[in-house]
């Protein structure tokens, strides 16, 4: 019982082909695409007041040179929003449980922040391994404490994202499983799971799109470091 719980973070795979691929593809083409027009529907329009909106908002605090990562990040945020959504329908795979894919995703994008701060202030990005007063015997430790700090910023983005969703999954199938087995015998105490169970799921909608933001509000802090 214990191990079919998990069986749902499996990467789904075809006649031996895996479909990890497809499962990433599959929200690009779901995104609406700006149409040749004067005027747009009213799902386009929706979508341009969204980018817009979050745009602006997460780009207030980072200066001019910072704002050339808006589009790579806004569309990082609609790309995890809809995986994460998606991955909440029946009979369907997330592959933001995957810890690989985080990762994947974390690393280069932290490198890259990281690098912009070397080559455009170097001074400044090895500033923050060691603050102002800092006292003479203190001063090794804490550049090891903050090197350390830094190179785990990848990590902590990364599991922060995987454990949110698969304690979310895990909780919606352990309560749907609950209901179907209670309700039988208990069909009261199995209707009031049903209830926790749909205000569970609504919970679940909103960690899917929280999770995405905050993931993507991390890299804008760690760009807003190094620009």
């Amino acid at each position: 019982m214990n191990l079919s719980f998990f069986d749902q973070f499996l990467s789904p795979t075809t006649m031996g082909i895996p479909l990890m691929g497809l499962a990433l593809l599959l929200p690009w083409l779901l995104t609406p695409k700006p149409m040749h027009l004067w005027l747009g529907n009213r799902l386009t329009t929706l979508q341009s007041l969204f980018f817009g909106t979050f745009t602006k908002q997460l780009m207030l605090p980072i200066n001019l040179k910072g704002h050339n990562w808006s589009l790579l990040l806004a569309s990082l945020m609609m790309f995890l929003i809809t995986m994460n959504l998606l991955g909440l329908l029946p009979y369907t795979f997330t592959p933001t449980t995957q810890l690989s894919l985080n990762l994947g995703l974390a690393v280069p994008l932290w490198l890259a922040t990281v690098l912009t701060g070397l080559r455009n202030q170097p001074t400044v990005a090895f500033g923050h391994m060691l603050p102002e007063g800092t006292p003479t015997l203190l001063i090794p430790v804490l550049i090891i404490i903050e090197t350390i700090s830094l190179f785990i910023r990848p990590l902590a983005l990364g599991v922060r994202l995987t454990a949110n969703l698969t304690a979310g999954h895990l909780l919606i199938q352990l309560i749907s499983t609950a209901v179907l087995v209670l309700m039988p015998t208990m069909p009261m105490v199995s209707l009031l799971m049903m209830i926790v169970l749909f205000l569970l799921t609504l919970l679940e909608i909103a960690v899917a799109m929280i999770q995405a933001y905050v993931f993507v509000l991390l890299l804008s802090l760690y760009l807003q470091e190094n620009v």
